[in-house]
């Protein structure tokens, strides 16, 4: 073991004065495979190609040099950062871009295949898994998934090969559209439709043009005029043709294709709304079948020589079956399982050890659980009558079966805890008997079923979790994943025999058999489906328009099985309450359910949503959500790719509908695919769903080789942005002067970012945060490090498109912006939703990415400031800042005269009214005047969602924020233009808030399934259906409208009534800041 090395980050890190001056020179060990050792330096950034000669030159000194062979036939291997091998077939890479853990380099004997090892290799560094880790697993169904993946995407590669210039153009750079154009742009004063005011710029020329258009006009008529005007100053040099320009978004990659009027294009939308002019680029269409070509070049490079090889062999004919084959529904002994032994067993040597065992579909237990007999011992355990038999007939498991384990101790009292080894124990303490204890110790669930649909036999070792959620369901935990733990070296293990029933495999039935069933159980039954009167009619739709958090009872569930035909021809939406009264532990009641599900009408994607989550499991269920899906336009898959990423864990089987589904979307639109791989990536590390995310993040790879360099390229950079983090951290803790520390750390960090190494990778790339931004160059004097505990990263970009233009991110490592992520898609979704009602209140949903564990991005919003900031600099004594009310319309002031503060104060009311619903109904906590902002245009919004759902911070056990909603005194000076008794202004405001409320109230199913489907993803304050609820009350959900809007009203004047605790709170936070400042 080598000895620990805590500044192994300054070999590949940076020339800086806090690590010491990192020599150009690095000195490598070589390890031959003729067993000869080779000590020698090597420049820092040199490529491994560039390496691999200078070692050749050395090796011809040493002995047994022929043996080696040719060069090209040898590659390197090292220990990469995170302890695994990697094998370096990319040599383009440079070594300090590559970080082994130690400088040691061994070269390896190559096999053929180097195209596809190369791609292998890069794959495998993207995602952040080996491929040979996948290659590892001795695993049937991952090796089935590979196989059947690597064929869908050879063929689709093949198929892009095909595609022209223009439609490769629309599926990888396609314009968003506006879904509902919403109110038309009209000109206010006869409303007839107004004119658009464009300005044209000329790629590889600095001319511009500013054109008025009828907004009627499509990018073919602009184009057609664009170049008229254009040859009119330049005189007809050559004879320009339509069909030879394309139009593109003058500051990203994205491109006005097709034949829409301009007024339904999304960005000339937001900007009409923002009221600028839009800036288009007249690109000439060489520009783009040059970026067409190097694309078709990337693909070629890997498919072509494999296509002309001879087509891959069909699989093997299956072996019919001697005997008949059996299924399950044949088998009506009860089901059992044996307890072979449990062995690491984390408990007490006085404490008996028991397993708990229980059935599950989806969240529905579908019998009594089995509990084994108390066993003692030290850390392995045995039990004397192992069968565990529970009450339900084999022929009645649903094929998605899960069975679920709980092992836990059984203590005579309660002890107090001494250690804090088990801390978080007593929170899971279940009393059972008078003065019996049960502590979970572990827990693991695996499907009876396989993934071939066979039902499971034999033994079987689980390697068991350990970490217990908030709620547990008789002790077990069948919400979580059916993935055995991968750390087995400490895990407790369980080791199961599944019972055999049956002298051959017994499987589930075929889709066909299972309707054969329903016609059969139909024709014994002979006689209409059961219809309901008038009076079961009205009891049926108040079921049926209660919210998804709602409980059913068995009365409830009765009548709606019953009355099912009624639901499917009146009450199509009410599937999931239906799929809920299903007796999933009758085989005959599935079977009919299948049948009626054949027939039952497409619902919108909206409400087929939740029919991905948890509590509803059945595969063809889940294949007709997925159906249901397929109507969804690009840019509405991109609004809810979060959730549908996350349902991903629900899926017991690599190979279903929504992995197809997912990446037959992003395979097709490079935006979708550009956040698949991130929502992907960023989870990798997590050991619930590492292999899972890692298949799916291969096959995207192989089915979109063009976009492997792109996000390469993008991984690399935040790679670096990381290390420039780390350096900083540890130049703060080595610097014990504030002042030096941070003109030496400031300093550091410019210095790192201008070496080549760091700059060349750092450069054109295009944005993790939107794909069609491309990234040029790093401001490197307007870069930045934040003065909060993680030392974020505050970058400045040039934009590569737009010469003049500036984007700034923040790099954040240490802390998880998933949270955050989740609240800015709900608040881009509230923005939708009030658009389509016609309502646009001015949000400013700004971009944020997690990217890794507890890394992201986010996106700077230009020319605004913090409420804070603006209150001090209008004021000496911080504690005076947060009760100067007049700091903020000054503000405004300054930046806006004329018209244009009219326009700032309409769009600080509009916004001011949009953020102060969003965070009431979302419950968002730890408001202050530091993380409430204004643009310079007069737009209100919110940043840092650390506290959702109601979790505010509480200072002593009391909540430090009691209002619902921040409106100070301050904001209603500036919606009042700085009147006092100015009503009308403050009434507009106060009908905003309401309408933008009752909109979002008519979509609580939504938001509640949105919020549900995030249950699994691990966020720190959303982790059961209990913290969901605080939605359903905000939304005031089950109550009339009216009565809704009078709890609002409350609401809304109680905020009104606190604002003097908002401004003293504000006051302590400023005084807080400017001692620490």
């Amino acid at each position: 073991m080598p000895p620990a090395m805590t500044d192994l980050l300054d070999i590949w890190a940076a020339h800086s004065p806090l690590a010491g001056h990192a020599p150009d020179q690095i000195t490598v060990d070589f390890l031959l495979p003729t067993g000869i050792y080779i000590q020698m330096d090597v420049p820092r950034e040199a490529t491994i190609q560039h390496i691999k000669l200078l070692l050749w030159k050395q090796a011809q000194t040493f002995p047994l040099f022929p043996a080696l062979g040719e060069m090209e036939s040898h590659m390197f291997e090292c220990v990469n950062q995170a302890a695994v091998h990697e094998e370096l077939e990319d040599e383009t890479r440079r070594l300090c871009d590559v970080r082994p853990f130690l400088p040691v380099l061994k070269l390896v004997t190559r096999n053929c295949g180097r195209a596809e090892r190369l791609l292998d290799s890069k794959i495998g560094v993207l995602i952040g898994k080996g491929l040979h880790e996948l290659d590892a697993i001795n695993d049937q169904e991952v090796k089935d998934f590979r196989s059947k993946m690597f064929r869908i995407s050879e063929e689709r590669m093949q198929r892009l090969q095909m595609l022209n210039c223009s439609e490769w153009l629309q599926a990888c750079f396609s314009p968003q559209l506006e879904p509902a154009a919403g109110t038309a742009i009209t000109d206010g004063a006869n409303d007839r439709p107004a004119d658009l005011k464009v300005i044209i710029h000329f790629d590889q020329s600095q001319d511009s043009a500013s054109l008025r258009v009828p907004s009627s006009f499509t990018p073919t008529d602009l184009m057609e005029l664009a170049v008229r005007k254009w040859l009119t100053t330049h005189g007809p040099e050559e004879e320009v043709w339509r069909g030879q320009y394309v139009l593109r978004v003058s500051h990203c990659l994205e491109f006005l294709c097709g034949d829409h009027p301009l007024t339904e294009y999304k960005y000339i939308r937001t900007c009409l709304q923002a009221k600028e002019t839009p800036h288009l680029t007249l690109v000439h269409t060489s520009t783009v079948k040059a970026m067409f070509d190097r694309e078709l070049c990337t693909i070629g490079a890997v498919v072509s020589r494999k296509s002309s090889n001879p087509p891959l062999p069909l699989p093997p004919k299956r072996r019919v079956p001697t005997q008949v084959q059996t299924y399950v529904w044949d088998m009506s002994s009860p089901f059992k399982i044996a307890l072979v032994k449990a062995s690491k067993v984390n408990a007490e040597e006085t404490a008996k050890v028991q397993v708990r065992a229980g059935l599950f579909h989806g969240t529905e237990l579908l019998c009594k659980p089995a509990v084994s007999s108390e066993s003692s011992g030290r850390s392995d355990h045995m039990w004397k009558d192992n069968t565990l038999e529970f009450e339900i007939a084999v022929c009645d498991l649903p094929r998605m079966t899960r069975l679920c384990f709980a092992i836990y101790a059984v203590m005579d009292k309660v002890k107090k805890q001494k250690s804090t080894k088990n801390a978080h124990i007593n929170k899971y303490q279940t009393i059972r008997k008078a003065g019996k204890v049960h502590y979970p110790i572990a827990w693991v669930n695996t499907m009876v079923f396989d993934y071939k649909g066979q039902l499971k036999t034999g033994d079987i070792i689980l390697h068991c979790w350990s970490s217990f959620p908030d709620e547990l369901e008789e002790m077990l935990n069948p919400i979580g994943t059916i993935q055995t733990n991968p750390y087995t070296e400490n895990a407790t293990e369980l080791h199961i025999h599944f019972s055999e029933y049956s002298s051959h495999a017994v499987i589930f039935p075929p889709f066909d058999k299972i309707l054969e069933k329903a016609a059969e159980i139909a024709k014994a039954n002979d006689s209409l489906p059961g219809r309901g009167g008038k009076k079961f009619h009205i009891e049926l739709k108040e079921i049926m328009e209660r919210d998804p958090l709602s409980q059913l009872c068995e009365n409830e569930k009765d009548l709606i099985w019953t009355l099912r035909h009624d639901c499917h021809e009146n009450f199509p939406q009410s599937l999931p309450k239906l799929l809920l009264s299903v007796k999933w532990s009758k085989h005959e009641d599935m079977a009919q359910l299948q049948a009626l599900l054949q027939v039952w009408p497409t619902l919108s994607p909206r409400d087929a949503l939740e029919l991905l989550d948890f509590n509803y499991p059945d595969q063809y269920v889940r294949e007709y959500a997925v159906r249901c899906l397929r109507d969804m336009s690009d840019e509405e898959l991109l609004q809810y790719l979060l959730q549908l990423v996350q349902v991903l864990r629900y899926e017991p089987y690599y190979d279903c509908a929504l992995t197809h589904f997912l990446l037959e979307r992003a395979q097709g639109n490079r935006k979708i695919g550009h956040f698949l791989f991130w929502h992907l990536r960023s989870e990798i590390h997590m050991p619930a769903v590492s292999v899972q995310f890692a298949l799916i993040l291969e096959a995207y790879c192989r089915g979109s080789i063009p976009h492997i360099e792109v996000l390469k390229k993008q991984v690399e950079a935040l790679s670096k942005l990381k290390s420039v983090n780390e350096l900083i951290k540890l130049g703060t803790i080595k610097n014990a002067k504030k002042n030096k520390e941070a003109m030496l750390t400031k300093e550091a960090m410019m210095t790192c970012l201008r070496q080549s190494g760091y700059s060349e990778t750092l450069s054109d790339l295009h944005s993790p945060l939107n794909p069609n931004v491309l990234l040029s160059g790093i401001n490197v004097e307007r870069c930045r490090y934040m003065d909060s505990k993680m030392k974020p990263l505050w970058i400045v970009y040039n934009n590569k498109l737009l010469s003049g233009d500036t984007l700034g991110i923040i790099f954040k490592n240490g802390d998880d912006l998933r949270q955050d992520m989740l609240t800015l898609q709900i608040l881009r979704l509230m923005d939708h939703l009030w658009k389509e009602a016609n309502l646009d209140l001015r949000i400013v949903p700004y971009g944020c990415l997690a990217t890794g564990d507890r890394a992201g991005l986010i996106e700077v919003v230009s020319s605004a400031d913090t409420i804070a900031n603006i209150q001090l600099t209008s004021s000496n004594v911080a504690a005076a800042a947060a009760f100067n009310k007049d700091a903020l319309l000054n503000w405004l002031k300054e930046r806006n005269s004329g018209d244009a503060l009219d326009r700032a104060i309409e769009e600080f009311t509009l916004s001011c009214a949009g953020y102060c619903v969003a965070t009431y109904v979302l419950g968002i906590g730890d408001r202050h005047s530091d993380n409430i902002m204004v643009r310079s245009n007069g737009q209100l919004f919110h940043i840092d969602f650390g506290h959702i759902l109601g979790n505010f911070k509480s200072k002593f056990g009391i909540k430090r924020e009691r209002v619902p909603f921040i409106l100070t005194h301050d904001f209603i000076h500036v919606i009042q233009q700085g009147k006092t008794g100015y009503t009308e202004k403050f009434g507009s405001f106060r009908q905003y808030c309401e309408d933008a409320y009752l909109v979002l109230r008519k979509n609580g199913n939504l938001f509640i399934t949105l919020f549900a489907l995030m249950l699994t993803a691990g966020l720190p304050e959303l982790t059961s259906v209990k913290d969901i609820q605080y939605l359903k009350d905000s939304l005031a959900l089950g109550k009339t409208d009216d009565e809704a809007l009078k709890q609002f009203r409350q609401k809304f004047d109680e905020a009104l009534r606190e604002s003097w605790t908002t401004k003293v709170n504000w006051m302590a936070h400023n005084v807080a800041k400017d001692n620490r400042s």
